[in-house]
């Protein structure tokens, strides 16, 4: 991209500030065992950035946390937007640093779905207004921490929203698949659905029976499977999936991913 390296989606919590157990708001729920405040740290951080219950987190009353995932905005905003200034040794940092870490955490969740459109055979003839985006939004994660504030993610998500149901649109040509787009279909019984070619874009599938589904080339953008059976299910080949959606969900070693997934580790092996 005309000399700018490409993104890092990758979480590398070894070069954060701890932004997400700052920054973020959360309620005491099943995925949270306290209250927090935007801008207030969790109880569980620890002074080194690092969380105190880790390797506990989902027996601790903190599974929301082990299925977040920043997809590498927390080193960006800790690293190149401030510098390596954290909110401690620098509060005048704090408020700034906080306002911008949803903003660049949103465009990177962009910045995920339009590359994975990029390595779809069928978006060849987007191609290059897939790469333009990729290029819009890159460049606006590298502005200052003034611009980022300004950002209207909103309005960007919007744009860049059109050219990726373009993409699935294209991907998903030929195929007969149901149209469930932002549907409830919590706790639904779909137990061996043929779901090929679906569009399930912002769907609630909040712990449905999805076990044996073929979801192979379904749009899941958006679509929420906290909870969700998956087991036996096939996912490969499906649109926008991310590993938060599947860190969510429930499944087991017959579970098929995509290539470039990992099994989640509260998943049964065997």
């Amino acid at each position: 991209m005309d000399g700018v390296q490409p993104t890092d989606l990758r979480a590398d919590c070894a070069s954060c500030f701890g932004l997400c157990c700052v920054a973020l708001p959360f309620a005491r729920s099943a995925d949270f065992a306290v209250d927090k405040a935007g801008g207030q740290p969790c109880v569980n951080l620890r002074e080194d950035f690092r969380c105190g219950i880790h390797a506990q987190l989902r027996e601790r009353g903190f599974p929301g946390c082990t299925v977040f995932d920043c997809q590498g905005a927390g080193q960006k905003v800790s690293q190149i937007t401030f510098g390596g200034r954290d909110w401690r040794g620098d509060p005048g940092t704090a408020r700034q640093m906080f306002a911008v870490f949803p903003v660049v955490r949103g465009l990177h969740e962009l910045l995920g779905y339009l590359t994975q459109a990029l390595t779809l055979d069928a978006t060849r003839p987007i191609a290059a207004e897939l790469r333009a985006a990729v290029d819009r939004v890159e460049a606006l994660t590298l502005g200052s921490a003034d611009e980022l504030e300004r950002c209207d993610v909103a309005a960007v998500r919007a744009e860049v929203s059109e050219l990726l149901l373009r993409a699935s649109e294209l991907a998903r040509a030929g195929l007969r698949g149901a149209n469930h787009r932002g549907a409830d279909l919590m706790g639904a019984r779909l137990r061996r659905a043929d779901l090929r070619g679906a569009n399930l874009r912002g769907a609630y599938l909040i712990a449905a029976d999805l076990r044996g589904a073929d979801l192979r080339t379904a749009d899941l953008i958006g679509a929420d499977l906290r909870d969700a059976d998956l087991r036996g299910a096939d996912l490969t080949g499906g649109l926008f999936l991310t590993q938060a959606q599947l860190d969510s969900a429930k499944g087991d070693a017959s579970t098929r991913l995509p290539t470039g997934f990992r099994r989640p580790r509260h998943w049964p092996r065997a």
